[in-house]
């Protein structure tokens, strides 16, 4: 590609293949309610393989319903690979994930319309179960499976909110789970992911894109602190064992720890379930979400170590029972340098404006990290919002996203 070349995307393109996907699992006027392996899922997934199709590449489904195109080079060789997820919120917009898979779709189709077949082989995945809504203790399933790291077991303990097991839920897709296991890729190269931002710095900064060089650390805890229930009115307020009171001072000091660590230090305590639930007694059980992140390893670890210290002090001081889960946990994801430096050089050819930046949000890029180099592109969210209906990302913006991401693949394959 000459230095003054100008990629060129065709945005009515994208946006209409953007405003297609959205009609499936469609919620209100702009959202999308569409958990993995549900009809409107699996829908989704056929649209997104006709995409492939039109794009001129070849379609393959994996064991766990991960539809990959493949644009085949001339060259054999590790494959250069791009995509997202299309699984959403409950409800969410229609970006979270999606412009990631449609980007690399259409900057794939650009490159093979303009110059033919690739040296290096170019690969696009539209990846399954991201953002758990359906079973919240399988996130990235789909790039857990092509890192290896699903266990047979896991295909039956994973359970939805209804008791239905993801096992289940496959085989209801029409997909084996025994044959998970062939999902697992190690000629993957590097990985790129087009996501939209999902917070506020590239509207802040008044730029179109980021260059992501970390992606933040993430621990799940699920705690459940233990009390006695009492009438609200008949026992006196000294010897309580009250667990909405010892719940509501752990929060506060949770978030006052990331509070006091500072940007980017993050907590959110997001869901919380009180029993008996009743207006005149104490609560004798309070179960709440810790989400904690930060893109240090060390500074995560000390802030995760002071959080667990905290929690257990003021259970001792309540007289409250403690203890916690984590299903999840996300170390800390360096980027790439070098593919960072291919990023940043293909934004500036294609004279985009963009700032580096580090992701609050978690990626499936942090478990393709395990198999490959990894980097991110980010593209302006309005507002600085995401996993809602009001979600948006300007076609203008998306596309800038998808020229750099083009741009990165000539760079590398072509």
């Amino acid at each position: 590609m000459p230095a003054s070349e100008e990629v060129v995307i065709d945005a009515p393109l994208v946006e209409s293949a953007l405003e297609s996907l959205a009609q499936y699992g469609a919620y209100g006027a702009t959202g999308v309610w569409r958990t993995a392996y549900s009809p409107e899922w699996q829908e989704a997934q056929d649209a997104v393989a006709r995409l492939c199709e039109e794009a001129g590449m070849a379609v393959r489904r994996d064991a766990v319903g991960n539809v990959w195109g493949r644009l085949a080079g001339r060259e054999d060789g590790p494959v250069i690979a791009s995509g997202s997820h299309i699984d959403s919120q409950t409800p969410g917009g229609r970006f979270d994930g999606v412009l990631g898979v449609v980007g690399a779709v259409l900057a794939a189709r650009a490159l093979r319309e303009r110059y033919g077949r690739p040296t290096r082989t170019i690969e696009v995945c539209s990846l399954c179960e991201e953002e758990a809504s359906r079973f919240p203790s399988a996130s990235f399933w789909g790039s857990r499976a092509i890192t290896g790291r699903i266990t047979p077991e896991d295909v039956e303990k994973v359970l939805d909110f209804q008791g239905v097991s993801i096992g289940d839920a496959m085989r209801d897709a029409g997909l084996d789970p025994t044959l998970i296991s062939s999902a697992h890729r190690n000629d993957i190269d590097a990985w790129i992911e087009l996501h939209i931002e999902q917070g506020p710095r590239l509207e802040d900064a008044r730029l179109p894109v980021g260059i992501v060089s970390a992606i933040s650390g993430i621990r799940h805890y699920i705690v459940d602190l233990a009390g006695r229930s009492d009438h609200a009115g008949a026992r006196p307020m000294e010897g309580r064992l009250d667990a909405v009171a010892g719940a509501a001072e752990m929060v506060t000091a949770l978030i006052n720890v990331a509070l006091e660590l500072g940007p980017p230090a993050v907590t959110t305590v997001g869901r919380v379930a009180v029993v008996p639930n009743l207006a005149s007694a104490v609560a004798e059980k309070v179960t709440f979400t810790l989400d904690s992140r930060h893109p240090d390893p060390k500074t995560q670890e000390s802030m995760h170590a002071q959080q667990e210290t905290t929690m257990r002090e003021i259970a001792e001081k309540r007289g409250l029972g403690i203890s916690w889960s984590i299903p999840l946990a996300l170390e800390p994801c360096v980027c790439d340098p070098d593919l960072v430096k291919i990023l940043e050089h293909a934004a500036s050819k294609q004279e985009i404006p963009f700032m580096t930046m580090h992701s609050g949000a978690v990626h499936d890029t942090q478990n393709m990290a395990r198999i490959a180099r990894v980097a991110m592109i980010f593209v302006r969210s309005k507002d600085g919002r995401s996993h809602t209906p009001e979600e948006f990302t300007s076609t203008a913006d998306a596309v800038a996203g998808i020229r750099v991401l083009a741009s990165a693949m000539y760079a590398m394959a072509y």
